[in-house]
């Protein structure tokens, strides 16, 4: 069903895909969550359609700002696009974001493709309605084997969707063997955070690797292992990783032992910031720091507390380097800006007393593309630095 929207107050103007409940007025007609609506500008003219949801913050996402049919042709469309980006952009891996929501102008759908099988979220109303359609389309775009559904994610409960997981077309086994340059690595679809392995910082492990011949390596929240055994295949002499979950440390030493460098590789249940201020204290020091922790701000709310941890655990990860040894720092923080980030880095050299300079400063990988007309969509932050 279509229902036509007025809005009192349009959005900047620049292709922004969410419109807020205090955006609109009140709906002509009666629509239904899920259903898509047009929007009109004050004046009475079309300015786009989208998925409606009383039930969410954001009461309409855009699909097109055009005056066409959104059918399953659009549908096929928008996946194509997709797919086509990914076949120029996606090297050397057979693990990526098929599917980037916003910022491939399907918002609330993420798709990652592990090997032959997709895994699937449908995060907003309209796209969970057409969930079956849209596997549909992406298997026979792709003749991959199955979609595999991970709805579990909170901000379903947001939109008023019921949390859900398994497969949606196919079947088989949960777990995926997957490669990511010269490194193999299990996924696991089913119990795996997100949608079982993070693509988006898939090139910065390759670019930390280049950094790792030779290295005593140190990887705290190692989660999983990803980055140390890229650093342990490029020749590091030593990888020690640190996570709190006893299940991921787990699967770290797999990893290790799936790409014959266990020898090398040592794994720690810990406190990340007690155990490195215990390595501190203990003198130890470290070649290349590597520090990919979870998002310390999901809201701008939580902002200056996530800043005061990203200033902590980076003073700490430059009291443990050598001289002229680097340091690889992330933030997965949406609220947390570039220039925030940055300057809390600079902040924590200060008051370690070290010198640093800024190597390269990276983000999520290509097939996370970031749509310019919406910030959200660029997210992950990774600064390489140098201490002296």
């Amino acid at each position: 069903m279509q229902v036509t929207l007025t809005t009192h107050r349009v959005p900047d103007g620049l292709g922004h895909l969410w419109i807020y409940a205090g955006h609109l007025r009140p709906a002509v007609g009666e629509p239904a969550a899920g259903d898509l609506v047009d929007v009109l500008n004050t004046n009475g003219r079309f300015y786009g359609r989208g998925f409606f949801n009383p039930n969410s913050k954001i009461r309409v996402r855009l699909v097109t700002f055009e005056d066409e049919p959104v059918d399953e042709s659009f549908w096929k469309n928008r996946i194509q696009q997709a797919i086509r980006l990914r076949e120029r952009v996606v090297t050397r891996t057979n693990a990526y974001r098929l599917i980037y929501g916003e910022g491939d102008r399907l918002p609330g759908l993420i798709v990652d493709r592990y090997d032959r099988m997709l895994v699937m979220q449908t995060l907003s109303y309209g796209m969970d309605r057409i969930k079956d359609l849209l596997a549909d389309l992406l298997m026979k775009e792709l003749n991959d084997s199955a979609v595999y559904l991970r709805n579990d994610a909170k901000s379903r409960v947001l939109e008023g969707l019921p949390l859900e997981r398994g497969f949606l077309r196919g079947g088989g086994p949960t777990q995926v063997e997957i490669e990511e340059g010269p490194a193999r690595f299990i996924v696991d679809v089913e119990r795996g955070q997100k949608t079982g392995w993070f693509c988006d910082q898939r090139e910065n492990r390759l670019a930390t690797a280049q950094l790792a011949a030779g290295a005593e390596v140190l990887e705290v929240f190692c989660h999983t292992g990803a980055f140390g055994i890229h650093a342990a295949l490029a020749g590091a002499a030593s990888v020690e990783g640190l996570d709190s979950s006893d299940e991921t440390l787990a699967l770290a030493r797999s990893h290790a032992s799936r790409n014959q460098v266990e020898a090398r590789c040592v794994y720690r249940k810990a406190d990340a910031f007690e155990e490195m201020r215990n390595l501190v204290k203990a003198g130890r020091r470290y070649d290349l720091v590597i520090l990919d922790p979870p998002a310390f701000a999901r809201s701008a709310q939580a902002l200056p507390r996530a800043l005061a941890g990203y200033k902590d655990v980076n003073l700490l990860g430059l009291r443990l380097l050598k001289p002229e040894g680097f340091l690889v720092t992330s933030s997965c923080s949406n609220p947390v800006s570039e220039e925030d980030f940055w300057t809390t880095i600079r902040l924590a050299a200060r008051d370690a007393r070290r010198e640093i300079r800024l190597i390269e400063h990276r983000g999520q990988a290509a097939d996370h593309p970031i749509l310019a007309s919406m910030p959200e969509t660029r997210y992950l932050k990774c600064c390489i630095v140098q201490a002296f």
